[in-house]
């Protein structure tokens, strides 16, 4: 998003709990930024806040802020530079710190390629479904010594993807409401079997980057939706010419305007959401006896166990 001043930088360890902040300052929406959304400009009250969390640092500082009158915290996913692969990114701990700040509901923007005809380079879709096709990444805050198994019918929460449709749509960019979303492993682009059988299986758009977010947002009980910035046709379309870093990077650089205008938009809407679930994701998903848990995962997992043991 260009370059910004330095906000200042201090260091937090976060094993449970908020951080001291004032509740007007405690951000309640997160946004995490993939390919091409490094900072997000137009921030107020900035922060640059270091945080260690029991799985690790996140990506990057977390920036927190004001945007449109809305607390709201920050994280380039891919760190900033563009450091990290997708099987790289420490998910647990960029979602761990995005929950330890006090976020409720996190808004994340991805690149995507198109795996239909009609969804176009430069198109935005809210997809609500998803399919998992990585290899090598923990997707889950648990197990050694506690299991919890949660609910992933509806991957993304309901209230935030309609309300991220209807911010879209503010924009003027051509908006899909709905789709599949595959997600593949990386670094590397589809083979053109690999492609077509996504297409075969019903996908929508591929990318790197929603798994294991949506599974780790909901044991943590955020609300999670994707904006997933269609930048080409992957490799399976017959005319056009097969996904690249170069092709990638152009349709990015055109997109992430719209989708500041969104995020900026759905902030300054205070109607208040509608009811969801995720809030309450891990009532009754905790199967291990509480007297059975080691006392070193309880105190781990403090923040997201506490109010059910």
């Amino acid at each position: 998003m260009g370059a910004s001043p330095q906000p200042p930088r201090e260091a937090l360890f976060l094993e449970g709990g908020n951080p001291t902040a004032s509740r007007r300052d405690r951000p309640e929406i997160g946004i995490i930024g993939g390919s091409g959304l490094y900072r997000f400009e137009g921030l107020t009250r900035v922060r640059s806040v270091e945080i260690d969390t029991p799985f690790g640092h996140p990506s990057d500082a977390v920036v927190t802020g004001h945007l449109a009158g809305t607390a709201v915290a920050f994280i380039p996913r891919h760190g900033l530079g563009h450091r990290l692969t997708p099987t790289e990114i420490p998910v647990r701990a960029n979602i761990w710190a995005l929950k330890s700040l006090g976020v409720r509901r996190v808004l994340s923007v991805s690149a995507v390629g198109s795996l239909r005809e009609h969804i176009r380079p430069l198109d935005f879709l809210v997809p609500d479904q998803l399919i998992d096709r990585t290899r090598s990444r923990v997707s889950t805050f648990f197990g050694d010594g506690i299991v919890a198994h949660v609910g992933l019918a509806h991957p993304f929460c309901p209230a935030l993807r309609g309300r991220l449709v209807q911010a879209l749509g503010t924009t003027g960019a051509q908006t899909h409401s709905r789709g599949t979303y595959v997600v593949m492993e990386g670094p590397a682009f589809s083979t053109l079997a690999e492609s077509r059988l996504y297409r075969d299986m019903g996908a929508s758009v591929i990318g790197m980057t929603a798994l294991p977010e949506a599974k780790l947002a909901r044991e943590a009980e955020l609300c999670y939706a994707v904006m997933a910035a269609v930048t080409d046709y992957d490799v399976w379309h017959p005319t056009e010419e097969a996904v690249s870093v170069e092709a990638v990077v152009a349709n990015l650089e055109r997109n992430v305007d719209a989708a500041r205008r969104a995020i900026v938009d759905l902030l300054a809407n205070r109607q208040p959401f509608a009811a969801c679930d995720c809030a309450d994701a891990l009532r009754g998903a905790i199967i291990t006896s509480p007297d059975r848990i080691p006392q070193r995962r309880r105190k781990e997992l403090a923040l997201l166990i506490d109010r059910y043991l």
